[in-house]
């Protein structure tokens, strides 16, 4: 993909391109998130990536985890797709991009965490409550979802096990 989008900024420079990827929100077994430190901008952020040519969103979400975390993910569900000027970012060397996101929500199937070094320089599970204050900008709106949504769900399971109990 680096080769692709390289092909492209040759052409075009630093004008902004539209450019489709995923991001993931992967959770562990006791539902903390994973959150990667991306090395080019040092600020905590979610695993994804650029689509390849050829590659499905899905596919794009699924070879990113694997190749920046060395974690392998189950099904993934689709959050949303998000778009709009939240979602533009101009990058360290000026490249100017308008991120196409298709977020999905995964959780971790197998594998040992593992940082490729090259795009991520650390990685962790947080707690939904204790996440890191410097989240890439582009990913809040999307982390802000996943949260509202995780909230709800809670609230929904608790109030459904509330009406589940017998009288007294």
């Amino acid at each position: 993909m680096i080769d692709y989008i390289a092909k492209l900024r040759a052409l075009v420079g630093t004008m902004p391109l539209l450019l489709p990827g995923t991001s993931v929100l992967v959770s562990d077994e006791e539902g903390r998130l994973l959150l990667v430190r991306r090395a080019e901008c040092g600020t905590w952020g979610l695993p994804g990536g650029f689509m390849e040519p050829g590659e499905t969103l899905a596919e794009t979400g699924v070879r990113e985890v694997r190749e920046e975390t060395g974690l392998e993910v189950g099904s993934m569900a689709l959050l949303d797709v998000f778009s709009g000027p939240e979602y533009f970012a101009v990058c360290p060397n000026g490249d100017e991009v308008h991120n196409v996101t298709a977020a999905y929500t995964a959780v971790v199937s197998s594998g040992e965490l593992h940082i490729d070094q090259v795009e991520v320089s650390t990685a962790e599970f947080f707690p939904l409550d204790s996440l890191p204050e410097d989240l890439f900008v582009p990913e809040r709106p999307i982390i802000e979802r996943y949260l509202a949504d995780s909230a709800r769900q809670r609230a929904g399971t608790h109030l459904a096990a509330t009406r589940a109990r017998p009288a007294r």
